[in-house]
């Protein structure tokens, strides 16, 4: 992580982020409310600081890329899209009515600028992440490409093909970020699926691998500038988060993953946030 990086100002735009995103749920009905808000975060960081990417030319050829592989995140992914300039936060006026490119999951890339991969399937996102960084070194570029995956989505067979793949090719562009916030839809994650130990496991598979606090931007940002352009490997960041983050009543309770929140609920969350009262 450089110096100019201002962590305060990415921890206040990742406020007003979750307060959209609530407000967002709140006005289509959307769910995986606690899936967005545990991401936020991770997000933040990516676009505001770590991704070379640049709003005006969203189809640069030599662009980082990145795929959100739990893709039932999207209503995170579209706020920052919307906040980093890819298009005008008036877009997202229409979220989740008949004919509008906002969904529950992100759309194709023809579809909307910024979008890398049409995603909700789990388990894909790690493997396209990994052929275009393959497609890249082919094409002699030098961009990066990051993915989030949810910790869940780990359950996925083609998860671990592709981290073998990516570990026997030496793809060191490839970064990936577990999003683990402990939960899948009906159950903790760790129940439902022997996950630990995780870090552990992705070492074995030949990655260079590290947990921190998913939570904590400036631990992120440092630790992918620490394997950015080092050795012959890929990287994997386990980032232990909370579901519903920043939202007292919402954090760590999977019933988030589902609910939609009353407007008394938004005025709250604003208030929690510090967005407004």
């Amino acid at each position: 992580m450089t110096q100019s990086v201002d962590i305060a100002d990415l921890r206040w735009r990742a406020s007003i982020l979750r307060a959209r995103i609530i407000e967002t749920s709140h006005k289509t009905s959307t769910p995986h409310l606690g899936s967005c808000l545990s991401c936020v975060d991770i997000l933040t960081a990516l676009y505001f600081s770590a991704l070379r990417i640049d709003p005006a030319l969203p189809r640069d050829p030599d662009r980082d890329r990145f795929i959100l592989s739990k893709g039932h995140g999207a209503a995170a992914l579209f706020q920052v899209l919307a906040m980093r300039g890819f298009y005008p936060e008036s877009m997202l006026d229409d979220y989740g009515e008949d004919g509008s490119v906002f969904a529950e999951h992100p759309p194709t890339p023809d579809h909307l600028a910024g979008i890398e991969a049409a995603t909700g399937s789990l388990g894909h996102g790690l493997p396209l992440g990994l052929g275009m960084a393959l497609a890249g070194r082919i094409q002699k570029r030098t961009y990066n490409v990051y993915a989030v995956l949810s910790d869940g989505e780990c359950n996925e067979g083609s998860v671990w093909e592709a981290a073998m793949l990516a570990a026997a090719q030496k793809v060191s562009s490839l970064f990936a970020i577990i999003d683990f916030n402990k939960w899948q839809a009906t159950d903790r994650s760790r129940e439902v699926m022997a996950l630990d130990p995780l870090v552990d496991k992705w070492r074995a598979f030949g990655w260079n691998a590290c947990e921190m606090d998913g939570h904590d931007m400036g631990a992120i940002l440092e630790a992918l500038a620490k394997y950015r352009g080092a050795g012959d490997k890929p990287t994997m960041i386990v980032a232990h988060t909370v579901k519903g983050k920043g939202v007292s009543f919402m954090e760590d309770d999977n019933n988030w993953h589902y609910r939609i929140p009353t407007a008394d609920e938004v005025a709250r969350s604003k208030v929690e946030l510090g967005v407004e009262a």
